[in-house]
C-alpha cells in the first residue's frame, strides 16, 4: 500500500493512503471525538461530531470517512472546530431524556462523556418552551426501546443489518419526526427480531435496552417467601470483571459466586453442570439418528443444536423447513431450572413449587425463552427470572458490594459441579468440542483421547469445519456463529445434504462470550480490542486446567442419571429436559 506524508496538528506523520483522517490521527496518538461512527459497521458522518479542519478546504471536513493524501494538513483542535461540536452537542442534547442515574449506560454512555469533556449546557433541552420529540416506546419481555434517549445515530441500524441481514431496525417518519424503531413501530416481538441483543452493544447511549428485572428479584430476595436458587452461565464468569475495573476475560468466577451469596440467593448453582447434562442428551440424540440412517431408516441429519435461543427464534421464523434438524433439547439453562425443581428439590427436601430460580446469562434472548409456553414442565415453570451480565453487575453495585475486594467461595451443590467441557459451551465451536470427546468415547470406550478441535475455537473465522472419526464412522461437522452467516451455512447443507454430521449454531458473533447481556465495549475499544478472544481464550482456559474435560464423566452428572434420569434419552429425560420447536410467523397483527 503506497504511503502519503501528511501533517496532523504541527506533527508530520507517514501513513497508508487509503486510511481516513481519524485512522491517521490515532496511529499520531491524537484523539479525535466520534459519536455515529462505528468502524466497519457505521462510517456515515451523520453526527459531525468528528469534523476537523484541512488546509485548502472551505468547509469542515468528516474525518471517520475522508480519505488522507499526500501532502494534507489537518487541524482537529481550533477553535472553530470546538465550537463546530458543541453545538452539535448542544443540538442532541436538547432532544435526549436526562435520567441518567437510573439509566442502566450511566457509566458507560458515549454521549455523557462528550458532554463531560466539553462542558455542554444544555440551555435549550432546559428551555420549557422548545419543542420536543414524542416518546416512542417498544417494550417486550428482552427489550426495551426508548425514543427519548436515541440519538438517531443509525448504529444499531447498522448493526442489525450487519450482524444479522434481518434489517429489522430502521429510520421511521421523516424530519424531527424522525425515529428508530421496527416499520411502523410494530411489536419487536412480531418483528422476526432474534434478540440477539448487536442492537444493545452498538448503541452509544441507553435508548436500547435489556427489560430490567433487577427489582423483581431484589423483591423475590427480600421477601423469602420462596427458596431462590441462582445459575450462572459460562460466559458470564469471564466478563462481569469488566464491569467492576478488571481486564476483559478476566475469571470471577469465585466472586460471582460470592456475590450471589451476599445478594441473597438460598443456594447456588451452575449452568455448566447442565451444558455436561446437555452433552449427554444431545449426544444420545445424534448417535440415535447415525444408527437410524445406517440402517435406512427415517432420520434427519445433519443435527443441529439448539442452545442458542436467538438461532432458534432464527430457524422458527425464516427456515422452519429446517426444524426436523434440530435437537429436542432444552438450553442448559432451561434444563439447569428443570433439573433445580424437580430433581434437586427432592434431595434438599424442598417443594418445587415453593423453588424460584433466576438465571444469570449473557443473553437478552434468554429473558424470551424462559418465559415460552413450552418451557415448563407439570405446569411449572423451568427459570422464573433471567437476568443479563450487565444486571447483575448493576444489583451488586446497588447492594453496596464491593465486588473487586470479595473472597473466593465455590458452592457447594452438587448442580454446581461441571467439567472443562461444560465451561466452553461459552463460546463459539465449543458445544461441538465437549460433543465430540463424549460420543467418540460413547462409541468406542476404549477411545479415551482429549478431543481438542483447534480448527473450530477461532472466534473470527465465520464459518469453521473440521473431519471426524466416530467409531469407524467418518463425517465433517460445521460451526456457525453470527446469523448473517446462518443462511450460507443452510445453503451449503442443501447443496450437500450428505456431507455433514452435526452442526453448531449460535446467534452471536464468538457465541455466547459475545451475547447480547454481557458488559458493553464502547465503540473506540471495539476497534482495538478482540473482546471475543479474550473472552474465549478465558474459557479455553478455564477447560485447559481442570482435572475432568469431557461432560460424562462428571461424577454428579453419572449420579443425576443412576438416582433419577436413568439414562441419556430416557422417558424422565425427555419429559423435563426435551421440547419442540415450530414455525413462527411475524408481522401478524
Amino acid at each position: 500500500m503506497k504511503e502519503v506524508n501528511i501533517i496532523i496538528n504541527d506533527t508530520p506523520i507517514k501513513v497508508p493512503s487509503d486510511m481516513t483522517i481519524m485512522e491517521a490521527a490515532r496511529q499520531a496518538n491524537i484523539d479525535i471525538p466520534r459519536l455515529c461512527f462505528l468502524k466497519d459497521i457505521n462510517e456515515t458522518s451523520a453526527c459531525r461530531i468528528c469534523v476537523v479542519e484541512v488546509n485548502g478546504v472551505h468547509a469542515l471536513q468528516n474525518s471517520c470517512t475522508v480519505k488522507v493524501r499526500e501532502g494534507m494538513v489537518v487541524k482537529t483542535n481550533s477553535k472553530r472546530i470546538k465550537n463546530a461540536v458543541i453545538n452539535n452537542l448542544q443540538l442532541l442534547a436538547a432532544n435526549h431524556h436526562f435520567e441518567c442515574w437510573r439509566c442502566s449506560r450511566e457509566r458507560n454512555c458515549e454521549f455523557l462523556d462528550l458532554l463531560r469533556k466539553y462542558n455542554i449546557a444544555n440551555d435549550m433541552g432546559e428551555d420549557n418552551t422548545y419543542k420536543r420529540k414524542e416518546q416512542i416506546l417498544n417494550i417486550t419481555d428482552s427489550i426495551v426501546i426508548n425514543s427519548f434517549k436515541c440519538l438517531n445515530c443509525g448504529r444499531c441500524i447498522s448493526a442489525c443489518k450487519h450482524y444479522t441481514g434481518l434489517e429489522i431496525l430502521n429510520f421511521n417518519n421523516r424530519g424531527f419526526e424522525t425515529y428508530v424503531g421496527p416499520a411502523s413501530n410494530h411489536n419487536m416481538d412480531d418483528t422476526g427480531c432474534i434478540y440477539c441483543g448487536k442492537c444493545f452493544q452498538s448503541c452509544p447511549v441507553g435508548a436500547l435496552q435489556e427489560h430490567d428485572d433487577t427489582a423483581k428479584v431484589l423483591d423475590l430476595l427480600e421477601d423469602k417467601e420462596y427458596y431462590t436458587v441462582a445459575q450462572i452461565a459460562p460466559a458470564v464468569r469471564v466478563a462481569l470483571g469488566e464491569e467492576f475495573g478488571f481486564e476483559i476475560g478476566t475469571n470471577v468466577e469465585r466472586k460471582i459466586y460470592q456475590a450471589l451469596r451476599l445478594l441473597g440467593f438460598d443456594d447456588i448453582t451452575d449452568t455448566n453442570f447442565a451444558a455436561d447434562v446437555t452433552i449427554l442428551e444431545e449426544g444420545t440424540e445424534l448417535l440415535e439418528r447415525i444408527e437410524k440412517s445406517k440402517k435406512n431408516k427415517d432420520a434427519v441429519l445433519p443435527l443441529f443444536t439448539s442452545c442458542s435461543p436467538g438461532w432458534i427464534r432464527y430457524i422458527e421464523t425464516y427456515y422452519p423447513e429446517f426444524l426436523p434438524n434440530l435437537s429436542s433439547c432444552k438450553s442448559p439453562q432451561q434444563m439447569q431450572g428443570a433439573l433445580i425443581k424437580h430433581y434437586y428439590s427432592k434431595k434438599i427436601g424442598i417443594n418445587k413449587e415453593k423453588i424460584k430460580v433466576v438465571s444469570i446469562m449473557p443473553c437478552i434472548a434468554k429473558k424470551h425463552e424462559a418465559n415460552l409456553p413450552n418451557m415448563k414442565v407439570d405446569g411449572i415453570r423451568d427459570v422464573d427470572y433471567v437476568l443479563t451480565t450487565r444486571e447483575l453487575a448493576r444489583l451488586i453495585k446497588q447492594q453496596n458490594i464491593d465486588f473487586a475486594r470479595l473472597k473466593d467461595y465455590y458452592p457447594n451443590s452438587p448442580l454446581a459441579e461441571y467439567t472443562g467441557a461444560g465451561a466452553i459451551f461459552g463460546t463459539t465451536g465449543g458445544v461441538m468440542e465437549a460433543a465430540i470427546r463424549t460420543v467418540k468415547e460413547i462409541v468406542d470406550p476404549k477411545d479415551t483421547g482429549l478431543v481438542e478441535l483447534n480448527s473450530l475455537q477461532d472466534v473470527d473465522e465465520n464459518i469453521k469445519e473440521a473431519n471426524i472419526k466416530i467409531g469407524d464412522l467418518e463425517g465433517c461437522v460445521a460451526v456457525v456463529h453470527g446469523a448473517v452467516n446462518f443462511p450460507k451455512m443452510l445453503d451449503m447443507i442443501r447443496a450437500n445434504p450428505n456431507k455433514y454430521l452435526f452442526v453448531e449454531f449460535m446467534a452471536c458473533t464468538g457465541g455466547c462470550i459475545n451475547g447480547g447481556g454481557q458488559p458493553i465495549v464502547p465503540a473506540y475499544l471495539q476497534e482495538r480490542i478482540n473482546v471475543k478472544k479474550l473472552r474465549s481464550k478465558a474459557l479455553h482456559k478455564i477447560d485447559a486446567f481442570m482435572d475432568i474435560r469431557k461432560s460424562h464423566k462428571n461424577q454428579e452428572v453419572k449420579n443425576l442419571y443412576q438416582e433419577f434420569l436413568k439414562k441419556p434419552g430416557s422417558e424422565v429425560s425427555h419429559h423435563l429436559l426435551h421440547t419442540d420447536y415450530t414455525k413462527r410467523d411475524i408481522y401478524t397483527k
